[in-house]
């Protein structure tokens, strides 16, 4: 389970991070990282969270209620485990995809570490178990 304060949670966050970032598209999601924040702007509080953050975006194409909150949580599970690849001052929204739906965990893992190592640089990685 990702934190509180490691989960983006308003409009802007996201929006800004779709707009000003990279994005990585892959077969199940679609992944947008900006390595650094925007500085807050005026009228916002200056609460910087400390370390990376994610989104999660799951729209009605992926499936009925059921099947987006299902999808929504094996990606926060995945997403969990790989923060620690991000630098502390990162965002990243992973957009899924209508083919999320039917793909198991195993292919959104791979899918979102192919996405990553797209992003990041690819770096030698354990094979995942």
């Amino acid at each position: 389970m990702l934190p509180a304060q490691a989960r983006l949670r308003r409009r802007p966050d996201f929006t800004a991070v779709v707009r000003s970032g990279r994005r990585a598209g892959r077969p199940t999601l679609v992944l947008h990282y900006l390595p650094e924040r925007p500085v807050a702007t005026a009228g916002r509080p200056l609460d910087v969270p400390a370390g990376p953050r994610a989104g999660f975006v799951v729209g009605k194409t992926v499936g009925n209620s059921v099947c987006r909150h299902r999808v929504t949580r094996q990606l926060r599970h995945l997403v969990a485990a790989e923060l620690d690849r991000l630098p502390a001052t990162a965002d990243l929204v992973v957009r899924a995809r209508p083919e999320a739906a039917d793909a198991g965990s195993a292919v959104l893992a791979r899918d979102l570490d192919a996405g990553l190592d797209r992003l990041l640089g690819s770096r030698p990685r354990a094979a995942r178990p």
